[in-house]
């Protein structure tokens, strides 16, 4: 359905940029003054060394381009489709190809702009394992626009801190991993199921304490797919100067046993070690896989807590405390 874009298909990627900018006002769409190369868009991705994708239907279209200031670096760009085509799986499939594409030519990061008007496309990268990075981008073009960047590594198991803008656009892919990871039965504070609003009020809490410097949020992706999360609570108490407390280590239920979970606890220690903080607590359920993995990682175990957490039976389990001082 889905096949290299030419020239000659100008008219549509024509049709498709126009219909989408109409959709919000003060989108100015200018063919000649400001987007000209819409009339040879196969040919001026080519010679950028990038590549163009048409839907076989034309309700669909986006390109991809190695970046020159950027090393390893791809961009995603002119993502657009019919409306009568979103929610059908089509710009999931059209993404696919272009990251798979960039992927296979060497890419380890991809990156994308977005229009800050464009709140449906924000959601549907940040589905997609994208976050948020850096500086909003200002254009001098008729529209006024001002751009986002979004940003995700796309190749291998890569662990990264975030800030509070890239933790915000995050909110929502973060939410649905700890619902996941409840429904699994992880001793993670809540009960099953975890309503998406409970979630998300979370993800925001965390948000805020990334930006007051009280909380670090560590991100895995695997292959572009995000597939975990870990946080470390760094607001020590005034007499208690070198400890973190590690949080909520979560893990993508479909891509466990793949080494996510112990590249985010040495990322965790190494995060610790430099914020100042290189003794690290946790507590988890007792008989638990998360508690095998602690002790495989040179945890040492603390104490016991009896009887004290719930597990997803009702059955009360013991909690075991855990501590590691970071190298």
């Amino acid at each position: 359905m889905i096949r290299p874009g030419t020239d000659a298909d100008a008219a549509h990627y024509i049709r498709l940029v126009r219909e989408a900018w109409a959709e919000y006002p003060g989108v100015v769409f200018d063919l000649h003054g400001e987007l000209p190369e819409l009339l040879h868009l196969a040919t001026h991705f080519a010679e950028r060394g990038g590549a163009l994708w048409l839907s076989e239907d034309a309700h669909g279209m986006i390109a991809a381009r190695p970046l020159r200031d950027e090393d390893q670096g791809w961009e995603i760009c002119r993502v657009y489709l019919d409306k009568a085509a979103r929610g059908t799986g089509l710009a999931q499939r059209l993404l696919a190809v272009a990251e798979d594409h960039a992927r296979a030519h060497g890419a380890r990061r991809l990156v994308l702009w977005t229009d800050t008007r464009f709140l449906a496309a924000h959601a549907f990268y940040e589905k997609a394992g994208y976050v948020r990075q850096g500086a909003i981008r200002i254009l001098d073009d008729l529209s006024n626009s001002l751009e986002f960047r979004y940003s995700k590594p796309c190749a291998g198991l890569v662990v990264e801190a975030l800030d509070a803008a890239a933790a915000a656009s995050a909110e929502r892919p973060l939410a649905r991993l700890l619902a996941d990871c409840v429904a699994q039965g992880g001793s993670l504070s809540f009960r099953a199921p975890l309503e998406p609003a409970r979630a998300r009020a979370f993800w925001k809490g965390v948000t805020t304490e990334v930006a007051g410097g009280a909380r670090i949020l560590l991100v895995a992706w695997l292959d572009g797919a995000l597939a975990g999360s870990a946080q470390l609570h760094v607001a020590a108490q005034e007499n208690q100067p070198r400890r973190a407390e590690l949080e909520k280590l979560l893990v993508a239920p479909a891509l466990q046993r793949r080494g996510v979970a112990r590249a985010l606890l040495r990322r965790a220690a190494q995060a610790a070690a430099a914020w100042g903080r290189p003794l690290l607590t946790l507590d988890t359920r007792a008989g638990t896989a998360a508690e095998a993995l602690y002790r495989a990682e040179g945890w040492v175990e603390t104490g016991r807590i009896p009887r004290c957490e719930e597990d997803e039976q009702g059955t009360l389990r013991d909690v075991v405390l855990f501590h590691k001082e970071a190298a």
